[in-house]
């Protein structure tokens, strides 16, 4: 089976969604085929990498490959890789007419702070034959002296008419049939993460070219919104047991953890018709109850606590 991801990956910077003001600037470092190093940060599945290959194409074509280092900083990290693997290719000149090879480090914020002092040499004194793409999702974990050797571009969620725009091209592409709600799911779960959609489209493709709202959640592993309205409205009207029995069965038919339980909580909680002063009471207490589910507490006992709360507030 084709990997979609691989298959709707953009090869030019005109394919390319979301990002308008990101891309824009990257294109004229590229069109003057000089660029300094460049630091992509942002949450996963926006663009990152996908932006670092088109620039290799764009610079390169078709022989790309043979000046473009990708590693994947989370599998490779320690201070080895960078005196090894990374100043070998750095210190070499580009084939061809090409000014500068390129090394893209994907996920370096996993790289060890010795790695990244030892790297913040080797992108001060291989300028000339090398230049350096970083991408990662927390540039907090990021050391300063390579923070102020890039340009850092930020990259944002992608927009809900990016979102929709890509379903609408996949869905015209593999022949599928999708109605408004099942649209309005797949935006819901990518939370901006466009690889999240694909990734969910070609699992519920697999079934058949019919994709609706229920297979949509189905395939993500998560609840319908409207089972987790009813299981607080549950509770809100003092009907403790049945809100408990209602969970049980959710979590149960959809193999959820409590982590996915209670994070869909904490969103429905926002779309309750209640009292400002209750809300904020509920979104406190589930900010409680995560944290206990992540230090390793039961997931049924905080679960039921946490309707227990939310039947307390109702009254």
């Amino acid at each position: 089976m084709t990997i979609w991801t691989e298959k709707y990956r953009p090869q030019t910077f005109k394919e390319l969604i979301g990002q308008q003001e990101i891309v824009s600037r990257v294109t004229a470092f590229v069109e003057k085929k000089n660029m300094p190093h460049l630091l992509f940060a942002g949450p996963a599945g926006v663009g990152k990498s996908t932006l670092a290959l088109v620039i290799a194409y764009a610079l390169y074509g078709e022989g790309w490959k043979s000046n473009f280092l990708e590693l994947n900083a989370s599998d490779e990290r320690g201070i080895d890789v960078v005196r090894v693997k990374v100043k070998d290719f750095a210190r070499t000149k580009a084939l061809g007419n090409d000014p500068f090879k390129i090394i893209f480090l994907d996920e370096c914020d996993a790289l060890t702070k010795e790695a990244q002092q030892a790297l913040r040499r080797t992108m001060e004194r291989y300028t000339k034959t090398c230049r350096f793409i970083l991408s990662c999702n927390y540039s907090s974990k990021i050391i300063e002296p390579i923070m102020s050797r890039c340009a850092v571009f930020r990259f944002k969620p992608l927009t809900q008419q990016d979102i929709q725009h890509l379903i609408a091209h996949v869905a015209e592409e593999e022949g599928l049939q999708l109605d408004e709600k099942a649209v309005h799911a797949l935006v819901e779960l990518s939370e901006g993460d466009c690889r999240q959609i694909v990734n969910v489209m070609q699992s519920c493709a697999s079934s058949g070219s019919v994709i609706t709202e229920q297979s949509v959640y189905a395939m993500a592993a998560q609840a319908r919104p409207v089972e987790i309205k009813e299981i607080i409205q549950l509770a809100l009207q003092n009907r403790f047991l049945e809100a408990r029995d209602k969970l049980l069965d959710v979590m149960l038919s959809n193999g959820l953890s409590g982590i996915d339980v209670i994070k869909q909580i904490q969103k429905m909680i926002w779309d309750i018709q209640m009292d400002g002063r209750k809300k904020v009471s509920l979104i406190e207490k589930c900010g409680e109850i995560e944290f206990r589910l992540v230090e390793g507490s039961d997931d049924h006992i905080q679960l039921e606590a946490l309707l227990a709360h939310i039947t307390l507030v109702g009254q």
